[in-house]
Parts: C-alpha cells; sequence; structure tokens
C-alpha cells in the first residue's frame, strides 16, 4: 500500500512518539526515515526531539543525502547516513528506524550480539540479531559496518552506539525495533534468574521453515 506524502509524514511522527515513550530515546537522539518514491526519502530532523515531531518539521532528501525540501531552521541528521546506505543498496526497503533502546544499547556496549534462538516469535521474525563494528557517527564508518548484513538481515547492534533497523516500509522497521529490545530484555532477564535456554536445533529449523508461511 503506497502512503501519501502527508500520511507518511503523519506516520514518522507517531512513530517518533512511540520510541520516546517506550524510553527508546532520550531528548533528541534517534532518527526515522520512509522512501517517499524511488529517489525521495523523508528523514527526521537533526536536533528536536522524536516524541514532539510535527510532520512539516521532517526533510526531504535524495539518496545522495542532499536536502530537496525542508522547513527553515530544519536539516537532517547527520546519521542519515546510515539510512541513505539501506535505501541505495534495497531498493526494497522503505523505511529505516535509529533509537537507542536500553536493553539493546546494554548489549551493543558489551559488544555481544543477540542470537540466541530461545522464543518461536522472534526465530519466525528476526534470526539472529548480529553486532555491526563500531564506527564514529556521521562519517561512512557505520554505513559501511552494516554492508555484511544488507540483504540478510533486517536489525542490527550498533556495536556501543544502539540499533538500527529497516523494513519494507517504516512501520515494519518500527516494528523490528521493537522486537530488538524485547529480545535484548529477555535475554537480560532469563540470565538474571540462571534460565537462558535455546530452542532445540529441530525446532529452529521447523520455525525458519514456517517463514513463508507467515509472510516473512
Amino acid at each position: 500500500m503506497n502512503h501519501t506524502e502527508e500520511e507518511l509524514r503523519l506516520q514518522i511522527c507517531d512513530i517518533g512518539r512511540n520510541l520516546f515513550n517506550k524510553d527508546f530515546i532520550a531528548a533528541n537522539d534517534g532518527n526515522i526515515s520512509a522512501r517517499l518514491s524511488e529517489t525521495e526519502i523523508l528523514t527526521s530532523p537533526t536536533g528536536v526531539s522524536k516524541g514532539y515531531l510535527k510532520p512539516h518539521m521532517l526533510v526531504k532528501v535524495n539518496l545522495q543525502g542532499e536536502i530537496l525540501e525542508a522547513a527553515e531552521g530544519y536539516r537532517p541528521s547527520t546519521e542519515v547516513k546510515m539510512h541513505l546506505k539501506i535505501y541505495n543498496e534495497l531498493p526494497e526497503m522503505k523505511g529505516v528506524v535509529h533509537a537507542h533502546p536500553p536493553y539493546a544499547t546494554a548489549f551493543a556496549i558489551k559488544g555481544e550480539s543477540l542470537d540466541k534462538m530461545m522464543m518461536p516469535e522472534s526465530v519466525i521474525a528476526m534470526g539472529d540479531i548480529p553486532l555491526a563494528e563500531y564506527g564514529t557517527p556521521s562519517t561512512e564508518e557505520i554505513p559501511d559496518s552494516l554492508i555484511p548484513f544488507l540483504g540478510k538481515k533486517t536489525a542490527v547492534l550498533l556495536e556501543s552506539h544502539g540499533a538500527l533497523t529497516w523494513g519494507k516500509d517504516v512501520m515494519s522497521a518500527y516494528l523490528n525495533m521493537e522486537r530488538l529490545e524485547y529480545t535484548a530484555k529477555l535475554t537480560f532477564i532469563t540470565r538474571m534468574i540462571n534460565g537462558e535456554r535455546e530452542l532445540p536445533q529441530n525446532r529452529i529449523d521447523e520455525l525458519v521453515a514456517l517463514r513463508s508461511f507467515y509472510g516473512m
């Protein structure tokens, strides 16, 4: 389903509020973007809390990151480069979300991927969540760290930084961020009670085979 520009702007603001209210971001952290057309991206601006986004604040850029349209005083985040890497490499992907959800970010700081297959839902919807190597924010290092996972994953931890998710639309990208943080939280809790336990391999294989049934 193709959204109008107005609908997409409202949806990005809605997702910003969700990220903020769930404590997935603090202050003006994080960014959200959506593909508007083959050559145009709508992205949240820098320096604004994503919990208080208004549709007019969003910036329109091309796939090179050049500003096509922006209200006075608003410009894209320097971190838009990692969004653009995904849009340029994966034309079928139409939404990207970057946030710092606390449990997932704790694992990112520790430098540990979330690769335990503990729950049917997460095995079907996500599989393992790898760790992209550390890169300095706003440089090409972070976009380059994503290359091994493009076309294979839709969620990664960014080492010592946070998390990045993408999907076939911006809502899918957001839901992947929820799944990623839920996986991190459950991993943390099960370790606290010494209960971390993976599904047997034959059960994991059954679940992976169900992905097409669920349209994953």
